[in-house]
């Protein structure tokens, strides 16, 4: 493993696909360009505080493939060093005091000095199978997940003479969930003995055979386990239903397990809604957790709660009064404080709390540390008066920043992708507040082309944001891409409309079964606004999201009263009685829609799928549309995007499908992401 600039590595790999911006100094942003940036991953503080380890993910387009790599950067600043260059995932696991990193790779766990050097290969058998791996804190056991043939699902398990057999017995719900069959197998958690020589032996499946999964799929990982301070016990966050239960719940509890007894409890028993993330104190005598009351309600609330677990005190809700919503958090080094972040304004911000003689979540005990236009997207940990977070804007994908505890102030640590970001022609974005029609204030995001001169007049687009109670916030998308849109000529507003978190707690609920309702308004209100403005070409807006935002885009399609003279809708619901019918967490339907159509009494169902359902509408469409859906995906089904498709075809409205029928909600590799954004401005160029 060499040594190599990552500096060096981006110029060469990266500027050649830049389009020169008429004569001057700066390029704008494309397609490939933007693929071909560096992705910042996680990031672990070495022990002695004075560098961080960080891996970074670039993508091939020829290849179509990715490779993440781990680098070095000291924490007082200065350039990052690369110290892996092979194909493959690396997860740090550990790194002692004499700077020996030991990491998981290809199956293995491996050794060397932070620096790259003196690497060693400790365990000799490759375990594919291996996800989710930990070292515990006195390096003497190992935890790691593995999926488990639990039950007979497919035809071939049930008929071992019918080797050959594609079919799947289903006899429950849950039966697919979001890209993925359930074949039977489940991921559970193994511990094991392990020596500093990296023998793994003894394992034990401390799930039992269990039908449940850890951590929950999709979109769960290592937080959702973890080894006690004593090394003696393993938390993790579990969903024990199953079938029907399972789709209808969001009922994850924190199980403890004791690995001297093999005995397991539910600590958190009594909390009906989600239970995650669980993290001990530094000096080990305290568990804190994010909490969301409601079962079935995956938008709810997110608490910060918090107990005394040597003293065996009570459970403290440390932001019950705070009118906002956690989503991630750690401990200060002296236990003093949580640190976390969460939505504000339009922003994800790092908040403190104090949590000496906080018994009550009183929200003054609460201080917002950074203040600015970006988000704080991740927290990695803190030395002395410095927190290292990650940080991303509209024009700048995450890099790791340090953050003065004291001041707020930021101050830029990697350089994943300053070469190109120091030549790239930056966008303008600018808050504006618009009056919605029940008199409320909404902030929404507007980004301007890099040359904005507002004596000239520009298409505008509104972007429709998903979720839909998804923060609207500084993000950095490698798909919805504001500065990419921008770069092509387009002014986008981005309204944080009902529905979204970050503007209290009210705001965010009042979607749930409104979907057509007053975010098609705050979406309505936004685009008038802006279009009072002189350099807003009234003739040529255009309407775009996905997910949500693409519900939004069928619904809007139908009551736009010609406004809009284009729209782009990726995977978003067009049916709500075929999409109830074919989606898999049905906890999410139930909530924010209402539940089932066969219900006569069921008057919040009702209302959505008489006033709220995009199918509709569709004999007032009459506005060209593209529609993008994947075929793997089931939180939308591939249906959804077809009827919409084939409505607008018979209608006779100028209409193109954009299908991916190996891609899930999301669109992951270099060129089918280059395919997308492709087609994504060409029917702009022919429609607007």
């Amino acid at each position: 493993m060499r040594a190599l600039s990552f500096t060096l590595l981006f110029i060469i790999t990266g500027l050649f696909c830049l389009q020169a911006q008429n004569n001057q100094n700066t390029v704008r942003l494309t397609p490939e360009a933007l693929w071909r940036m560096g992705r910042l991953g996680s990031a672990i503080i070495t022990p002695d505080g004075q560098n961080v380890i960080y891996s970074v993910t670039t993508y091939n387009i020829g290849a179509n493939n990715s490779q993440p790599n781990l680098f070095i950067v000291p924490i007082s600043g200065g350039a990052s060093t690369q110290i892996t260059n092979e194909p493959g995932s690396k997860a740090v696991l550990k790194i002692d005091d004499k700077g020996r990193m030991t990491y998981w790779y290809d199956g293995r766990i491996w050794q060397m000095n932070t620096d790259g050097s003196n690497l060693a290969m400790l365990t000799v058998n490759q375990q594919d199978n291996f996800d989710n791996v930990r070292i515990s804190p006195d390096g003497k056991k190992i935890m790691y997940t593995r999926d488990v043939q639990v039950q007979k699902v497919m035809g071939k398990d049930r008929y071992p003479d019918m080797q050959k057999t594609s079919a799947y017995i289903i006899t429950d719900l849950n039966y697919r969930h979001w890209d993925t069959y359930n074949t039977g197998a489940y991921s559970h958690i193994f511990v094991a003995d392990y020596d500093a020589g990296g023998k793994i032996s003894n394992e034990k499946d401390i799930m039992h055979g269990e039908a449940f999964d850890v951590p929950q799929k999709p979109s769960g990982g290592l937080e959702d386990l973890i080894f006690s301070p004593d090394s003696k016990r393993v938390l993790y966050v579990c969903k024990k239903k199953s079938g029907k239960d399972y789709a209808q719940s969001t009922n994850t509890d924190i199980y403890q397990y004791d690995i001297a007894t093999d005995e397991t409890r539910d600590l958190t028993q009594s909390n009906p809604g989600y239970d995650t993330q669980p993290v001990f104190s530094n000096d080990g005598t305290k568990l804190a957790w994010l909490s969301m009351r409601e079962d079935g309600n995956e938008a709810d609330k997110n608490d910060l709660v918090i107990r005394d677990i040597k003293g065996g005190g009570p459970r403290i809700n440390l932001t019950a009064l705070w009118d906002e919503s956690v989503s991630s958090f750690t401990f200060s080094k002296d236990d003093s404080k949580l640190y976390f972040l969460a939505d504000h304004d339009g922003t994800d911000q790092l908040f403190s709390i104090d949590l000496k003689g906080n018994t009550t979540g009183d929200p003054v005990a609460i201080k917002q540390v950074t203040k600015g236009q970006w988000d704080v997207t991740g927290i990695s940990g803190q030395v002395g008066n410095t927190m290292i977070v990650s940080r991303t804007d509209m024009n700048h994908a995450a890099e790791l920043y340090t953050v003065d505890l004291t001041t707020g102030s930021m101050k830029q640590l990697s350089d994943i992708n300053n070469p190109i970001n120091n030549r790239l022609a930056q966008a303008k974005v600018e808050e504006r507040h618009t009056k919605t029609t029940d008199g409320l204030d909404m902030l929404s995001w507007v980004i301007y082309p890099p040359d904005f001169d507002k004596t000239k007049k520009y298409p505008v687009l509104l972007y429709c944001q998903g979720g839909p109670q998804s923060g609207l916030t500084q993000f950095y998308s490698f798909r919805w891409n504001f500065q990419l849109m921008a770069a092509n000529g387009y002014i986008v507003i981005a309204p944080n409309r009902r529905g979204m978190p970050g503007h209290g707690v009210a705001w965010n609920k009042e979607i749930s079964g409104d979907w057509g309702g007053q975010a098609m308004q705050d979406y309505l209100s936004a685009i008038d606004d802006i279009s009072n403005e002189p350099y807003v070409d009234k003739e040529r807006l255009g309407c775009v999201g996905a997910s949500y935002g693409g519900y939004s885009v069928f619904m809007l399609a139908g009551m736009h009263n010609g406004r809009f003279k284009t729209f782009i809708a990726h995977d978003g619901i067009f049916d709500l009685k075929s999409w109830y019918g074919t989606t898999e967490e049905m906890w999410f339907a139930n909530r924010d829609i209402g539940g089932n159509y066969w219900d006569n009494m069921n008057f919040k169902a009702l209302k959505s799928y008489n006033k709220f359902d995009p199918s509709k509408f569709v004999a007032k469409w009459n506005t060209p549309m593209l529609i993008i859906q994947g075929g793997r995906d089931y939180r939308v089904p591939v249906g959804q995007g077809m009827e919409a498709f084939q409505a607008a075809q018979l209608r006779g409205i100028k209409s193109k499908l954009l299908y991916l029928p190996d891609k899930n909600h999301w669109v992951l590799k270099p060129q089918n992401g280059i395919v997308w954004q492709r087609e994504f401005f060409e029917w702009l160029k022919e429609t607007l």
